[in-house]
């Protein structure tokens, strides 16, 4: 396995562990806010939390500025994921129990893997659909521990299942920014609508350490989270990525053990479910001959492997991983590969 696989594996990870999270951290917060209230200021804090990266890089590109092809896919990724889902989501829990509820989230997992394969040129062999079958019966299994109050909603948590998974695939398109950039103006956009939408329906009346707090968990479990997940899905493809990431709530298990609950029986056979299920999916191997077209872009990336080794400025030293502006030549090669930024081609 190359260092670009194994650092989108490992991005993936932490990624689901800090968003795992959330909720354990998150549940009290809700004594004192409203769940868009909460939402908003998670999400603003995923902006905040990113910003002494972006310092970092500069400048900052502005979503006029953007490529027009990224700028549409940002601008459909913050419609889809960071608006149009979270109020399907809570026009499903106003007529559906949470449990109910919960068990239909795991419907977004399963609409990247159907959205991918269909219309994102996402590919994936027996051994990974397997592992997907897997991710996919482990989650129904965590959500079942909670027991089933119907389907009333379904309807509507699909929809926002599938608006997520479209959300998905196209911040892993998002080549001509880099994932800070793209986390800060997701965290801006669906930030400010839910907060707005919040103080509509009622006033925010908390103290200032309470807001802090928010804040605060939104920059990690936000934030940092979702850029790493961006990261992951530019070196993995968003459908291994959100396999990888589905592992949320498991690490939210872990963190609730850490504070005092018991899993039951059926969390741990859910927990053993998907961690085999992971394993799978780490094992799985793809190679072919395949076309690779000239394109300029910007990600992380290592040197030295079969599509970077491209020259850097003098006194300029390309040591680790790193991310720049580069141009990839027209090549014809055939290697071991996952549908990265690179490798989103036809099969047969």
């Amino acid at each position: 396995m190359d260092k670009q696989r194994r650092f989108g594996i490992f991005a993936a990870l932490v990624a689901a562990l800090l968003f795992g999270a959330a909720a354990p951290l998150g549940k009290p917060l809700l004594t004192f806010l409203t769940d868009l209230q909460l939402a908003g200021l998670l999400y603003l804090g995923a902006a905040l939390g990113v910003l002494l990266i972006l310092l970092r890089e500069r400048p900052l590109i502005l979503p006029w500025r953007m490529p027009k092809r990224d700028a549409l896919r940002l601008a459909g990724a913050i419609l889809f994921g960071g608006l149009l889902g979270p109020v399907l989501l809570l026009a499903g829990l106003r007529i559906a129990a949470a449990a109910s509820v919960s068990l239909w989230l795991n419907m977004e997992m399963t609409a990247t893997v159907i959205i991918g394969v269909l219309f994102f040129k996402d590919h994936l062999s027996g051994r990974g659909w397997l592992a997907a079958i897997g991710v996919l019966a482990a989650a129904v299994l965590m959500a079942w521990t909670g027991g089933v109050a119907g389907f009333q909603a379904g309807g509507l948590v699909a929809l926002a299942c599938i608006c997520w998974g479209v959300d998905n695939h196209l911040t892993a398109l998002i080549d001509g920014i880099t994932p800070a950039q793209s986390t800060f103006w997701k965290g801006i956009a669906a930030g400010s609508v839910n907060l707005a939408l919040g103080l509509i329906a009622a006033p925010i009346q908390v103290p200032p350490l309470t807001l802090a707090a928010a804040l605060g968990l939104g920059a990690v479990s936000y934030g940092l989270s979702i850029l790493l997940y961006i990261t992951a899905a530019q070196n993995l493809g968003a459908i291994r990525s959100q396999l990888i990431f589905s592992g949320a709530p498991f690490f939210g298990l872990l963190f609730s053990i850490l504070l005092g609950d018991i899993l039951s029986w059926l969390q741990w056979i859910a927990l053993i479910v998907f961690a085999g299920s992971v394993y799978l999916l780490f094992r799985e191997t793809h190679s072919h001959l395949h076309h690779h077209d000239p394109v300029t872009h910007v990600h992380t990336h290592f040197h030295p492997d079969q599509h970077h080794d491209h020259d850097h400025p003098e006194g300029e030293e390309a040591i680790g991983r790193h991310s720049h502006e580069h141009t990839h030549s027209e090549i014809v090669h055939s290697h071991p590969h996952w549908p990265d930024l690179h490798h989103r081609h036809e099969h047969g």
